[in-house]
């Protein structure tokens, strides 16, 4: 097909849609440009009808008119992969930012785009296979070392059947278009391999042998989600909740301290100042694992509420892409995608303009599709080599007025394997995490015993059970017993749930030492105590509480710590006898 056959012509405007007269075929998800005076707009093809096809175009289309000429380029959206995205800061067309301002300011111009890997760049190729070997798509066939990784060169995803290695590189520096291995495939076509390669963000890596069930608890060392709402990794989970509850500082918890080993963060239509936030905290933050930023195995993927509307869909498809690829190298990948109601927002906006029929809340009909189709992507696979990799997804939402029975938290609830409702009446008493632990829940099972779970959420309801009927009858009009379960309840939430974020202790919490605390704390509410009164049920919890809490910022088995366990045993041992006594 000629160059000219692949043209179009501008019929109609609509806000970030434009109407084009398409001479020639067109796919579905096809890159175009629209030429306005020497700026090439990028677009993505999202309806053909006839020789009709609507376009949603990722910048401002300020300027645009009838009869400019549109120009397909027969690709669909894609991304670059290969070494070198590690500590990068993309936009959701992977831009690389930092390059974007050093070379036309800071101040984003429409239509510019770079590439996101550098192809001058010279990396230290190692083969690990030789002439005649037999591999499959997604083998590895070499490697480059990358920060703190060993970055594998796989056999290209999209061939099928054996491939027949029949030229390899030897050991050196090379840049990411030089050709460091060629296989032959079935029907005997050779096919050059780069460092560098060019993936579809809308069409999963699926170059494994199979896919996995999640049943390894990822350890978040954030106890009340570990606990009583575990992740899973290659698991999938969503974090609603109002304005100011927490959901930035927790995502920014998560992801320096989970048990991972890429974190990979789209900010998805997010306030400015958020993103901003992110990108000078990230470079200064200490990763505990290595000792050196955070930034260091972390890929940030930047689309703010300023930016146009139809950049956010890409950010999200950007991010799953790049943590699929790293999946494929055997890795643990972390994707936190923030927020995906921004991105639902984005689909409504251009539901409308393509005049589709409404669903809920005006959000089109295949919403839960498209959310649905974007956590499947997560998981745990077994590579070609037997050894496995997973993709973890949490996707933060923003219900309007903290809602959760609004479509896009519905829609996300009935996919993902894990709830972490953020409550505003935690966070105004400044109950942080502020994980509503009784709305929410978990499909996954924890390193904790599901029996002591069980207690722990028990005391938990009963204790709100009391303090709703407080509120009702007063404290005067509460029996004894029912008062020490509600301060048992809030004895396990402001001990164990809680944590400080400014501590550098108790920020984040390993397994072995919520195991060793937990087992304390539920030994607290299994104890059978009574008490002469209120005042002194009240009075032995606020003691017992306020040394737990200290016990929590004492490096775990120090000499601190220890001491502070044998004076809460104590303490208890020395109720339990009052008890025996009485």
């Amino acid at each position: 097909m000629t160059h000219e056959q692949r043209l179009g012509q501008v019929i109609g405007l609509n806000g970030n849609m434009v109407s084009v007269n398409v001479r020639g075929r067109v796919i579905q998800n096809e890159v175009a440009y629209v030429c306005q005076g020497a700026e090439r707009l990028k677009a993505e093809v999202i309806r053909v009808r006839g020789k009709k096809a609507e376009l949603q175009v990722f910048e401002d289309t300020a300027g645009i008119k009838v009869g400019d000429a549109v120009e397909f380029s027969g690709e669909l959206l894609s991304v670059e992969l290969g070494p070198g995205l590690l500590g990068q800061v993309y936009d959701g067309l992977q831009n690389p930012l930092p390059r974007l301002a050093q070379e036309h300011g800071f101040f984003l111009k429409r239509g510019v785009y770079l590439s996101a890997l550098d192809d001058k760049s010279q990396w230290e190729f190692t083969p690990c296979v030789k002439k005649g070997d037999k591999v499959r798509s997604g083998s590895r066939l070499g490697s480059v070392p990358e920060k703190i990784f060993q970055h594998a060169i796989m056999a290209p995803f999209d061939l099928s059947g054996e491939l027949e290695v029949v030229e390899v590189a030897a050991k050196g520096t090379y840049d990411l278009k030089a050709p460091v291995v060629k296989v032959r495939d079935a029907q005997g076509y050779v096919h050059a391999v780069t460092m560098k390669t060019i993936w579809p963000v809308k069409v999963p890596i699926k170059a494994y042998n199979k896919k996995l069930k999640p049943e390894r608890p990822l350890v978040t060392k954030i106890r009340t989600i570990d606990t009583l709402m575990p992740v899973a990794i290659g698991g999938t989970f969503c974090t609603p909740g109002p304005f100011g509850a927490g959901k930035t500082v927790l995502q920014h918890l998560l992801s320096r301290h989970a048990e991972v080993d890429i974190v990979i963060i789209a900010a998805c239509g997010e306030r400015a100042g958020e993103v901003v936030e992110v990108l000078k905290t990230f470079p200064e933050l200490v990763d505990p694992r290595t000792n050196k930023t955070l930034m260091e195995r972390t890929i940030i993927i930047c689309n703010t509420s300023s930016m146009p509307v139809a950049a956010r869909e890409s950010s999200v498809y950007t991010g799953v892409t790049i943590a699929e690829y790293y999946r494929q190298m055997g890795l643990n990948v972390f994707l936190l995608a923030d927020s995906t109601s921004r991105w639902a927002q984005a689909m409504r906006e251009m539901s409308g303009r393509l005049e589709e029929i409404p669903g809920d809340e005006a959000f089109p009909a295949y919403l839960e599709t498209r959310i649905a189709s974007f956590y499947e992507r997560a998981g745990v696979v077994q590579l070609r080599d037997g050894t496995t990799g997973s993709v973890t997804i949490g996707g933060a939402v923003s219900p309007a007025g903290g809602n959760f029975e609004e479509p896009v938290t519905q829609a996300t609830l009935k996919v993902v394997g894990a709830f972490h409702g953020l409550s505003r009446n935690r966070a105004n008493a400044r109950k942080y995490p502020a994980i509503d632990p009784l709305q929410s829940w978990s499909k996954y099972t924890s390193f904790i015993s599901l029996e002591q779970s069980k207690k722990a959420a028990h005391i938990l309801r009963r204790s709100e059970a009391v303090n709703q009927m407080m509120k009702v009858v007063g404290e005067e009009g509460t029996s004894l017993a029912d008062f020490v379960d509600y301060l048992k309840g809030e004895f396990v939430d402001a001990v164990y749930l809680q944590q400080n974020a400014f501590d550098k202790v108790d920020e984040a919490t390993n397994a072995q030492r919520q195991q060793h605390v937990f087992d304390v704390v539920v030994g607290v509410v299994d104890a059978k105590m009574q008490f002469t009164n209120k005042d002194e049920a009240r009075e032995f919890f606020l003691g017992l509480r306020q040394q737990c809490i200290n016990w929590n910022t004492t490096e775990f088995q120090s000499k601190d710590f220890k001491a502070t366990q044998f004076a809460i045993e104590q303490q208890l041992k020395a109720r339990l006898k009052a008890v025996d006594y009485a």
